[in-house]
Parts: C-alpha cells; structure tokens; sequence
C-alpha cells in the first residue's frame, strides 16, 4: 500500500480517503485490509486495496509473490437503499451469490469514506467464473444520501456502468421488468466489439447494468 500510494502521491491524484487505512481488528471479516479511495479525472472514485494473507482472493497474493504492484481488477462498489431488495436483482435474477458480508464502522471506516459517523453494511457478491465481484455499500448511517438523479443520461460524466455476459439475455426479461435505459435489446449484425446482442438498464437504485449476449455463444 506504501508504494502504491507514493505512486499516486507522485501522480497527484485526488483524495475522496482523507488517506490510506487499515481496517481495524473489530471489524472481523475485514481486519487487517489496507484502502484508499482517490478521483480519477472525471470524478469517479477509485480504490486501491491491500489484502493481509488471511483475506483476498488467492490470485492476488499468487501475483503479488511475482512481484508486481498493482495486480488488477478485484470488484466494483455501489451504494445501496436497501441490501434485501438489491439482491432480489443481483442475485435472483441475474444468478450473482453472496461470498460474504462485513458491518463496518469506526474512525479508519470513517476517514476512508470520508463520511462522519459511516457504518455501513457491505454484501460481497460473485459471478459463477469468479469474475470481478460486485459489492453491495448499505449506509446504515448516516442514511443521507442522495438519490440517482433521475434524469441521468448515458453520456453523464458520473454514468458509470456494470456489464455481465450471459448466454442469453431475453430470458431475463421474461418475468423481470426493468427500466430500460436502452431502446430495448439491441442485436447487432457485425458483433465487432465481441457480443452481438445488449441491453443497458437500471438496477433498484437506479446504477446502470449492461447485459450482453456474446458473439460465440458460451456453454
């Protein structure tokens, strides 16, 4: 976390963490973790994480022995009204399942959200390959936060998008009604970009999640 951070520090990245931390012992399926929540150019927040050899999925420690600093992707983060509700869609109807959940709180939870008095309830989700995660942050206070602005558009600096690939897609919209953001499902006859069918729409906050139907068709 040290040189990864002075990396940054050099490259004058913006803070959203007041600076990096390392969860405490209390907070047990976390303790020991080391984060740090910094702004890309367009205002997004990032993060980088530092796992104890207790935590973290084995690939990330196996690549670390090799080495290298930063060593990819581990999960997606968004914020959420209600856990229950946003697993009705992650998990039951696009299939994701629960790895694990985390209350966490305190003064090093505080300065890396950078929200005064933050407890939150964090819900870790997997995709069945083990792909990159999807992780569920319910503020259980402060219970302030603002909404989706409802008239957000695709070309929205702060649209940010989650994409999962399926064999086929229609199947989800046999019993589900989303709202789309997309004009529907769209096929495409040249699936240049490596899927020949999508659709974009909006999860129970309101994030965008894109479905794709790839150009060869999976097991």
């Amino acid at each position: 976390m040290d040189k990864a951070y002075a990396i940054l520090r050099a490259n004058k990245v913006r803070h959203a963490s007041t600076g990096p931390q390392t969860l405490p012992s209390y907070i047990t399926a976390a303790a020991g973790i080391k984060a740090f929540y910094f702004k890309d150019f367009d205002n997004h927040v990032l993060e980088i994480l530092s796992f104890p050899s207790d935590k973290g999925a084995a690939k990330w420690h196996e690549l670390a022995k090799r080495g290298k600093l930063f060593l990819g992707i581990d999960h997606t983060a968004i914020v959420v009204g209600d856990t229950a509700k946003s697993l009705e869609f992650y998990r039951d109807v696009l299939g994701l399942s629960v790895a694990g959940t985390s209350d966490n709180y305190g003064p090093e939870q505080e300065h890396l959200n950078n929200v005064r008095g933050a407890k939150l309830h964090i819900s870790g989700l997997k995709t069945r390959d083990v792909g990159v995660a999807v992780e569920f942050l319910e503020y259980v206070s402060p219970r302030d936060g603002r909404p989706f602005p409802p008239d957000t558009k695709s070309n929205d600096l702060w649209h940010w998008q989650t994409s999962f690939v399926a064999k086929e897609i229609a199947p989800f919209f046999v019993t589900y009604r989303p709202e789309f953001i997309s004009s529907g499902i769209v096929s495409f006859n040249e699936p240049q970009i490596g899927f020949r069918k999508a659709a974009l729409i909006r999860d129970p906050d309101s994030h965008a999640v894109r479905l794709v139907e790839p150009a060869e068709a999976r097991p």
